[in-house]
């Protein structure tokens, strides 16, 4: 790990979702909530907000997106309260969901994603933000199983798909919907590294230290540009395509499958 990131006693605050510690320099968001780390509204606003609070933290120069529960990082959508809502109630959270990927992912300040566990459907959307990503070596599983459940991937997530994985994947990653582990993720282009369980989150920081020791505004400029045109059309077409996502949900078919999901659930 490099020497030169200036380090002072780690500070905490949390919300009902989400720890956030400052250790120096480098700001570590921890998902931790009830339901194994499932997307609901509450989260969806926490993330937001605390990646605004680290944009305009001038004492900040990177951040570790990571999970309070060591094998698992986020499943995805929070069905069990998402099931309840209705038509415009799902418009609105899906709507926020969106802006809050367009935050994380226009962040002018590095964020390295530290995958310890199970990044599936929306978790793997979160992780997709980040500009780079880290997964443990064993055991944990990344993929989008969207299609499978009935619905198609959001148009900013698919246009996050186009900009993170190689083409060659888009056929198992998105209309598939494959999990992927250890080098099968590497190969995939979900992932740029794999870390041993022990250590693990030393080697995610030794990552990101490495992207903050960087000039501030060379980096965040020009990972403003390379990220530009991406969120301009995220942006331009999110609230149209929304409503086939939202037809979809609806159908009588993805809910029946989304009954069935949490049925097994309640088995295990």
């Amino acid at each position: 790990m490099s020497g030169t990131m200036i380090r002072s006693p780690t500070m905490s605050t949390a919300t009902s979702t989400i720890s956030y510690e400052r250790n120096g320099a480098l700001a570590v968001l921890r998902i931790d909530k009830a339901r194994g780390n499932a997307i609901d509204a509450a989260l969806v606003e926490d993330l937001a907000r605390l990646a605004r609070q680290i944009d305009e933290d001038d004492g900040v120069r990177g951040a570790l997106l990571a999970s309070a529960h060591p094998k698992l990082f986020c499943p995805g959508l929070d069905l069990v309260s998402l099931m309840e809502y209705d038509r415009t109630a799902m418009r609105h959270f899906m709507g926020r969901f969106a802006e809050t990927l367009w935050t994380l992912y226009g962040l002018r300040k590095p964020v390295v994603a530290a995958i310890s566990g199970h990044a599936v459907a929306g978790g793997c959307i979160l992780a997709l933000t980040a500009d780079m990503r880290v997964l443990r070596r064993s055991g944990a599983q990344m993929g989008l199983n969207e299609v499978r459940l009935g619905v198609p991937l959001p148009w900013s997530v698919a246009l996050l798909v186009r900009a993170t994985v190689p083409p060659a994947s888009f056929a198992p990653v998105a209309l598939l919907g494959r999990n992927f582990e250890g080098e099968q993720a590497l190969a995939a282009g979900l992932v740029d590294a794999l870390a041993d369980a022990e250590g693990f989150e030393a080697a995610c920081l030794a990552r990101l230290e490495e992207l903050a020791e960087k000039d501030t505004f060379a980096l965040g400029t020009t990972k403003s540009y390379l990220r530009a045109g991406i969120l301009d059309q995220m942006r331009a077409r999110e609230g149209q395509a929304l409503e086939e996502f939202l037809d979809a949900w609806f159908s009588e078919a993805t809910r029946q499958r989304m009954r069935e999901t949490l049925a097994s659930l309640k088995t295990k």
